[in-house]
């Protein structure tokens, strides 16, 4: 699946609730069905900058030239958030993570129900992921050159 459409099956399925409520239990539930990461990678220097709770975020470029990322954090909501972001762009080539628009998260009013350091936090983590998939997209390109 493409980014937008899995950003277009996750809007579909928020806006099947209305309370914002539910949608934080929605956004838990993911949170705990993410996949471990493993625990070499909870190092500071997989720490997310900018989040006040502690996230941590790993990368690898698969051998099909794709991003996994595998991530953790020690607050509830914020480990179902970059559940959310790793569902839109895990498996994704650099390139298409680097051109994606993210407008998920303002359809489901995520961004405007988020408290200002945890909206700053989410920034972080979109950023980080960006970061990865800049990084990964400039190896591909230094190997083809």
């Amino acid at each position: 699946m493409t980014i937008d459409e899995i950003q277009q099956d996750i809007i579909d399925e928020f806006s099947e609730v209305d309370d914002w409520m539910d949608r934080y239990a929605m956004i838990i539930d993911l949170g705990n069905n993410l996949p471990e990461i493993a625990e070499q990678y909870k190092t500071p220097d997989h720490l997310i900058e900018g989040c006040q709770s502690r996230v941590w975020l790993n990368a690898e470029l698969t051998p099909e030239g794709k991003v996994h990322y595998t991530a953790d954090s020690d607050a509830i909501i914020v480990k179902g958030i970059i559940s959310l972001l790793i569902q839109v762009l895990d498996n994704q080539t650099p390139e298409d993570i680097l051109k994606s628009d993210l407008h998920f998260i303002d359809a489901i009013g995520l961004s405007e129900h988020l408290s200002p350091t945890r909206s700053n936090g989410l920034l972080a983590m979109v950023k980080q992921m960006r970061l990865y998939a800049m990084a990964f997209k400039a190896q591909q390109d230094a190997a083809k050159a």
